[in-house]
């Protein structure tokens, strides 16, 4: 059998098609790709693509028809659920290729369950949810949008509201037994509903994002709660709640009044040492001309600086620019809605 044959014929695997659709994407555009992957997965598709010598112009076409139908069908499934992509697919390529689409999608991509809620208003989603235990609750918030979980969880009664911020933040630290667990509590309603498979949810940073779309006097209860019932979590949360680059985020005003604290001038330097030029220039621009040089030559002549010094530092600067927040004193931009202070 030629060559030829033996290409046509063979089942290719999933890493051998990722290096030819690679291959007829040409060096640019992979290169683009690369960039997106964990080096692990480079390594092993280069190693595909070195080990493949030719690959005919009818199997390019089709890796590359395949991968642009698998686009589609994430496509469909982002605007309208597994359902509506599969009637999409079946009406455009047939029942059979929409089904092997659709399973490769499901096994490779692991569509996440609760898609409808996250499609649904939040309104919603608190009427269908609000009855349930707080541990079913939190699982449902981390799989949606924090805008989106942010409101539901503002319109929880209090008590609840950080019972569920606990659960949320500690759940990548709970066993699948666990999780499995709160699942069958609804499996009865959500039989229709649910795709098989898991992603990573919960944490600290899904916790961060739903609290920065509640408003702030919900936040505020949030956290006081949590500080006097976990005071290590509670520490946890608030220092990603504002990292130091979000400076970039206060107006000139608030910038001068955290420049007038009490904030050592050498960790004011050794804080400017691991960040951007833009937060560095937005804090020399609110100095005096004198000081703004006097931390440029400290930033000059202190040589190397761990990377745990410079996050110490700024987190001591962050530590107060939450202190003037929690006083009334600056506003924070938040992304649920206006945060005014009178």
């Amino acid at each position: 059998m030629s060559q030829v044959a033996v290409q046509r014929q063979r089942q290719y695997s999933g890493k051998e098609k990722a290096a030819i659709l690679l291959i007829t994407l040409g060096p640019e555009k992979s290169a683009q790709i690369f960039k997106h992957l964990k080096e692990e997965e480079i390594e092993m598709i280069t190693l595909e693509i070195a080990n493949i010598s030719s690959v005919l112009p009818d199997i390019k076409e089709g890796v590359l028809d395949e991968f642009y139908q698998v686009c589609l069908a994430q496509q469909y499934i982002t605007e309208g659920g597994i359902s509506y992509a599969k009637q999409i697919l079946e009406r455009a390529l047939g029942e059979s290729r929409a089904f092997d689409i659709i399973s490769k999608m499901t096994n490779s991509l692991q569509v996440r369950p609760f898609d409808f809620v996250r499609k649904a208003e939040a309104s919603q989603v608190l009427n269908f949810i609000q009855n349930e235990h707080p541990q079913t609750i939190a699982l449902i918030l981390s799989y949606m949008k924090g805008q989106q979980a942010g409101q539901v969880l503002s319109d929880l009664s209090p008590e609840k509201q950080a019972d569920v911020v606990r659960r949320i933040a500690v759940m990548n630290r709970t066993t699948p037994e666990v999780i499995k667990e709160v699942e069958k509590a609804l499996e009865k309603k959500l039989s229709n509903l649910m795709m098989e498979g898991y992603t990573t949810v919960g944490g600290i940073d899904a916790v961060v994002e739903i609290l920065g779309a509640v408003d702030r006097s919900t936040e505020k209860n949030i956290m006081e709660t949590l500080e006097v019932e976990d005071y290590e979590l509670s520490d946890e949360i608030r220092k990603k709640m504002f990292v130091f680059e979000d400076i970039l985020t206060l107006g000139n005003r608030d910038i001068q009044l955290v420049l007038r604290q009490d904030i050592d001038n050498k960790e004011l330097a050794t804080a400017l040492r691991g960040t951007t030029e833009d937060v560095q220039n937005l804090i020399f621009t609110n100095l005096s001309k004198r000081l703004a040089a006097m931390i440029k030559e400290d930033m000059e002549f202190m040589g190397p600086v761990r990377k745990s010094d410079v996050e110490e530092a700024q987190q001591k600067i962050v530590a107060v620019i939450r202190r003037l927040q929690d006083a009334g004193e600056i506003i924070i931009a938040r992304g649920g809605g206006d945060d005014i202070i009178v």
